[in-house]
């Protein structure tokens, strides 16, 4: 939950600022955030573990969360492109005109417009950093685990039922949190 909010956040200011302002290199900028959705994820898993080694931050939890957060924010950085594409910037400046700060702008007008975009982003950034084991993998120490590590252990220590009932668990809830975030915000059109 943690990774998805920061890369929520960390997201829709990149993507803000890409479509907003006119940045030197801002194509250049996009396809480095958009970098771990090409590389494999044991690359990453590895890269990190070798940087973490070097700086300490290997077994910690905002090693981990910082990792995860690596991974989910092409997620957030496209769904909040996408959003703010489609969004008539004349109405944020309209706002502006009529006496809204930056931010009142931003937060009255823009959000609510994105709203769609950003809840698929963040869909996407929950459901990628919950399922993400390789990098995980490599990441936790001794004393941590998560439900993706720990459903992967048992299934290489046997069969055990409770691993069946935990993916049933997580495909249904997948199932139903996708059902009413369509029918409360109409992600679909942003997918």
């Amino acid at each position: 939950f943690g990774s998805t909010v920061v890369s929520l956040v960390l997201g829709t200011a990149a993507a803000y600022a890409l479509t907003r302002k006119a940045l030197p290199g801002g194509e250049a900028i996009t396809a480095f955030l958009m970098a771990p959705l090409v590389l494999p994820s044991v690359v990453i898993g590895v890269a990190m573990l070798q940087f973490y080694s070097l700086t300490g931050l290997r077994g910690s939890l905002f090693g981990l969360l910082l990792a995860h957060v690596v991974i989910t924010v092409p997620y957030t950085v496209r769904a909040a492109l996408t959003g703010l594409a489609g969004m008539d910037s004349a109405l944020e400046e309209a706002a502006r005109v009529l006496g809204a700060s930056g931010f009142e702008a931003f937060r009255l007008v823009t959000l609510p417009l994105i709203r769609p975009g950003l809840v698929a982003g963040a869909l996407f950034a929950f459901i990628t950093s919950l399922d993400n084991v390789p990098v995980t993998i490599f990441l936790v120490g001794a004393n941590q685990t998560t439900l993706p590590v720990l459903i992967f252990s048992s299934v290489e220590m046997g069969v055990d039922p409770s691993v069946a009932a935990i993916s049933t668990l997580l495909i249904v809830a997948t199932g139903i949190i996708l059902v009413v975030a369509e029918r409360r915000t109409g992600f679909h059109r942003f997918v």
